[in-house]
């Protein structure tokens, strides 16, 4: 199944080296986040679910930026000269990205201040300026500076004995000018202590120190006000005997990556605490600056902090709107949500059913998160305290802060099982998590395992083995996304459980692998990378292109979160060459360029960006009519393909098959609500219904179908 040679193909005319034929990978990721930031700006979105989709854009625009663009500022610092295969610089893309992605910060403020904030004031929800407060509310704020907030801050002044002071990551700050009595300038810098209070202060709450006769909160519900227009309203107190002249907000983000020396590292756990404690003071990779700053005073910052004004970026207020998951989660307005659904449990998998017998029965697939995630858990908390079962291995990835699968090991390491774990240290911004829960898993005897040097284990498995009466038996839950509760409520992924006997042995061979020393293990089925992942997609978009060859019908719909790796692109445009039909669902960056002529003009793209996080991974191959269906874990990033363990696994059941075909992959291909179709130029178009039909959203169909399934 794995063979690496394969058939010739003659060279195409055009010369697929061409730049042209290829979009950057960073203004990709960017018209993805533009994707977000329309569903901001959706009337027909919930308002508070809008809200959300504007925190959501910063979140992913502070990632991007501590990641991606500290990236290309290390390839300038290091002098790297080798091109992505679109042929930009990586100067020519940090100046896209601050044309494109400060256009959009831009637009983020004016959908927040003209269409956010006026819906919300129309049901009573507001997030009041402080100059704009009642004398009463006023006087409230400012007792409110003086008994809780004065005592944590911490103004530092900058002058010849008191250096600029580090300025932290993700850190929101207020440079102030002021004046003494000898009329001399001063700076200072107030930071805003986003941990200590709120960043959306509750009025309610203010109002408990206004006068006792004053205390009168009706109307205030959902009322508020940004901690940092507090601080600044009240800086007299704070600079006692100065003149505030005036003050202006800034906010540094910095490159968070970890650099880690594998191969020299005697102790993965230690290093990378150690790169975690070195994250905070990684290079500025940008400094968001209200546009209302002066330009004195902006200049006087950019020399201070010692950076380019490339990286600086001028905005509207408010900075940080990340903060905003804050203000959704406390603001009082279930009526502006989507309306709230309970993830059925299919048919047959009740609460208490014995899932081993099953999945003896029948392979049984999971459609998260409109299937429970239930089962899940309950599977590995079965196995857990079953005595007939003697070992359950795991690969974790992203865990979250409460687990209810480590609970469920620990159980089984208590009821002396086998139980082994790889925790992979290296998932990104989840590094401190999975290493408090190595280390309890570890102190109660679990095997835990690192991963590899210089691999990430990003497969998602289970095995369990259990004694039966006909000897042991080994099940399998194989998944596209985390064990972990709380994401699978707002990512779409897909679990398959099953105990056939060629998978099961793949996967046994696949914990020999990660756990010893096994480094030519060969697969039946599962399709592992990085040794047989690529070759072997490359065998099978060969030989749906011979079919082509063939005068036979030959169809690709491959659903995915990126599509980033040059040679797979080039792959398929020599199969869209062949005649091979070709339907992308890739929901985050694709760097092909569809519809070229002679070249893509086989291949349409298209984006879901709706209620829920499009994740999970499917691949499928007409193969003349004999269609075949891959799920795992793994994009068509060179990463995925090449600097992971990534397990894809096949669809065995005719039933399931045609389930994901028609139920799923065609349901998502006919969406004319949520999709937006790529254009050769690099945009996107929102795709609409024909004329006289509703919208078709794929994503409430599901939620639609597992109500009426329940």
């Amino acid at each position: 199944m794995h063979e690496e040679r394969m058939e010739s193909v003659e060279k195409p005319a055009v010369d697929l080296n061409d730049p042209q034929l290829y979009i950057n990978r960073e203004l990709s990721w960017l018209e993805f986040n533009r994707r977000v930031l329309e569903e901001a700006q959706d009337p027909q979105v919930p308002l508070m679910e809008r809200v959300k989709f504007l925190a959501i854009f910063s979140n992913n625009m502070d990632e991007f930026f501590m990641t991606r663009v500290a990236g290309l500022w290390s390839q300038i610092d290091a002098g790297v000269t080798d091109l992505p295969p679109d042929g930009m610089t990586p100067n020519e893309q940090i100046e896209a990205i601050r044309r494109v992605g400060l256009e959009m910060m831009i637009e983020q403020r004016r959908c927040f201040h003209e269409e956010i904030l006026p819906a919300l004031a129309q049901y009573n929800i507001h997030i009041f300026d402080v100059k704009e407060l009642s004398p009463a509310l006023r006087k409230a704020v400012d007792r409110y500076f003086v008994e809780e907030i004065i005592a944590v801050l911490t103004p530092l002044g900058v002058d010849p004995g008191r250096p600029f002071p580090f300025i932290s990551n993700l850190s929101l700050n207020l440079a102030v000018i002021l004046e003494d009595p000898k009329k001399h300038r001063r700076f200072a810098r107030v930071k805003i202590p986003t941990g200590v209070f709120p960043r959306f202060v509750s009025m309610r709450e203010i109002m408990q120190y206004a006068d006792e006769n004053e205390r009168d909160t009706a109307g205030l519900e959902n009322s508020f006000v940004f901690l940092e227009d507090i601080i600044a309203a009240n800086l007299d107190k704070l600079f006692k005997g100065m003149k505030i002249i005036e003050s202006h907000a800034f906010r540094v983000t910095r490159d968070t990556d970890i650099e880690i020396a594998e191969e020299e590292a005697s102790d993965l756990l230690e290093t990378i605490e150690t790169g975690l404690r070195q994250r905070p003071f990684g290079q500025i990779t940008r400094v968001s600056m209200v546009d209302t700053m002066p330009e004195e005073l902006r200049n006087q910052l950019i020399d201070y902090m010692k950076i380019p004004k490339v990286r600086v970026y001028e905005v509207p207020n408010p900075l940080g709107m990340s903060d905003l998951f804050s203000f959704y989660n406390n603001a009082d307005a279930p009526a502006l949500r989507y309306v709230s659904f309970v993830p059925r449990r299919p048919r047959g998998i009740n609460s208490g059913v014995d899932l081993f017998a099953m999945i003896r029965s029948r392979d049984v697939l999971l459609h998260h998160p409109y299937d429970s995630f239930t089962p899940t858990v309950e599977f590995i908390q079965a196995a857990a305290n079953d005595p007939d079962v003697l070992a359950i291995k795991c690969t974790l990835y992203r865990l979250g802060s409460n687990s209810p699968i480590v609970d469920a090991l620990l159980d089984a390491r208590e009821n002396n099982k086998q139980v082994a774990a790889l925790v992979e240290l290296k998932a990104r911004f989840d590094e401190e998590n999975n290493i408090t829960w190595a280390r309890t898993l570890e102190a109660q005897g679990v095997h835990v395992i690192y991963g590899f040097p210089g691999l990430k284990t990003h497969s998602k498995v289970v095995l369990v083995v259990r004694r039966e009466s006909g000897g042991l038996r080994r099940y399998v839950h194989l998944s596209t996304g985390n064990y972990n509760p709380t994401t699978a409520r707002i990512y779409t992924d897909i679990g398959l459980f099953t105990c056939r006997e060629d998978i099961a042995d793949d996967v046994v061979q696949l914990f020999n692998r990660l756990t010893g020393f096994a480094p030519n293990v060969d697969y039946n089925t599962l399709i592992v990378a990085p040794e047989y992942l690529r070759p072997t997609l490359n065998r099978l978009i060969e030989r749906e292109a011979e079919h082509a060859r063939q005068g036979r019908p030959a169809h690709l719909i491959f659903k995915m979160n990126s599509l980033v790796d040059f040679k797979m692109i080039k792959r398929l445009y020599r199969a869209s060459m062949e005649g091979v039909k070709m339907d992308l669902i890739v929901r985050g960056i694709c760097c092909l360029r569809p519809g070229l002529p002679e070249v893509s003009d086989n291949i349409q793209v298209m984006s879901i960006v709706g209620r829920f996080l499009e994740h999970s991974r499917i691949y499928y191959f007409h193969n003349g009519g004999d269609p075949e269906i891959y799920m795992g874990s793994a994009d068509l990033m060179p990463r995925n393909l090449d600097r992971r363990v990534e397990t894809m696994y096949p669809i065995e059941s005719p039933e399931l098959r045609k389930h994901i075909f028609e139920h799923i992959l065609l349901k998502q291909l006919g969406d004319t609500a949520k999709a937006r179709v790529l254009q050769a130029d690099g945009t996107y178009f929102r795709r609409r219904p024909p004329e006289g039909e509703e919208p078709f959203d794929s994503q409430q169909w599901f939620v639609n179908h597992a109500k009426s399934a329940q």
